[in-house]
Order: C-alpha cells, then structure tokens, then sequence
C-alpha cells in the first residue's frame, strides 16, 4: 500500500509558533509559582524540543535554570507491535528525581491520549511525583482514554483522513503547524 500526504493548510507559521510557545511557557510560570523546582519532561521526538523551548523561555522569564528531561515511551506503547520486531528505542533522561517534584509532561500533539498514558506509566516507574501536568501544542480531541491537557497551543478537529503535523526546525528544517491529508496511492 502506497500512503500519500497532501498538505491542506497552515495553521501555524514560525512567528506563530514562537508566540505561541511563548504564550504556553506565561501561563505555566503563572499556574506554577514554585517553577524553580518545576521538572519539565519531553516526550522524544517533538516534545523534547518544544520542552527545551519552553525551558529556555521560563529562564529569560526568572533567571533560574529550569531542569529538562526526555522521555522514550516506545516499550510502553499498547500498539508495539505494529512497529514490527525492531522498534527504534531512544534514551530516558531525568535531570533528577522525580519522586515528590511536580512535573510538567510536554506533547506536541495529543490525539487519542494514548501516548500521554503510556508516558504516565513510564513516569510512575521511576517515582512518585507530586503531580503531572500536561502542555501540548496541539490538542487535536477525539480522546480515547480520560486524558487533557493543562496547558493548549492550539485546539483543531480534523476531519476523516486529516493528521497534524508539526514540524520543528531543529528535525525538519521549518517551524510550522500544518493540516495533511493521508489517502492510499496507487499499488
């Protein structure tokens, strides 16, 4: 099968983005008054970007060095095994203990909630953190599991056979939100 991608629209350039993530980055140092104990944790593969972002937002904001870590959430996945017998598998880092901390979780896009729960179990493997927050720059609904986000860049209901794509110059060479149509090809 021959899967195509057409892109629809723009729902955000760069100069968007970096508002947005600005806007994002206010309003946790606003709901998190205790930030300098703040752990900030990137799901790999845009989150740990946009959690970097955000970081280095809050510094220029407070002055403090706010901890940033990733996380791989591969091996936690309920659908592994469609990725076949060797799924890629990136590094876990926590810049510290999370036992006790409150923790900010970071997404690019939330769909189902499914990623967001998978990352909840990794997280719970290596403590017990106070509580778990969670940002996203896309909150794209149609939730199969109890799952929101604290934080929203951007809200948007696609229709059938529409993804988001967020691209992030540090991957793709371009800081963009953008709607895509996924169709099968021709064989």
């Amino acid at each position: 099968m021959n899967i195509k991608f057409k892109e629809k629209r723009i729902l955000m350039d760069k100069k968007e983005m970096k508002k947005t993530i600005e806007r994002l980055s206010s309003e946790i140092l606003e709901d998190n008054p205790k930030i300098k104990s703040l752990c900030i944790i990137g799901i790999r593969q845009r989150g740990d970007i946009l959690a970097e972002r955000i970081a280095r937002i809050l510094k220029k904001l407070t002055s403090w060095e706010i901890k940033v870590g990733v996380l791989d959430i591969t091996l936690y996945r309920d659908d592994l095994t469609i990725y076949g017998p060797k799924p890629i598998i990136g590094s876990t880092y926590f810049p510290c203990s999370i036992e006790g901390k409150e923790v900010l979780l970071v997404d690019d896009v939330i769909y189902t909630g499914r990623t967001i729960r998978s990352a909840l179990d990794e997280i719970i493997d290596y403590g017990r953190p106070i509580s778990v927050k969670l940002a996203v720059m896309v909150n794209r609904g149609r939730r199969e599991l109890p799952i929101s986000p604290d934080y929203t860049g951007i809200s948007v209901e696609l229709k059938d056979k529409e993804e988001v794509q967020v691209l992030l110059e540090e991957t793709d060479k371009e800081d963009s939100v953008k709607i895509i149509e996924v169709s099968n090809g021709p064989k």
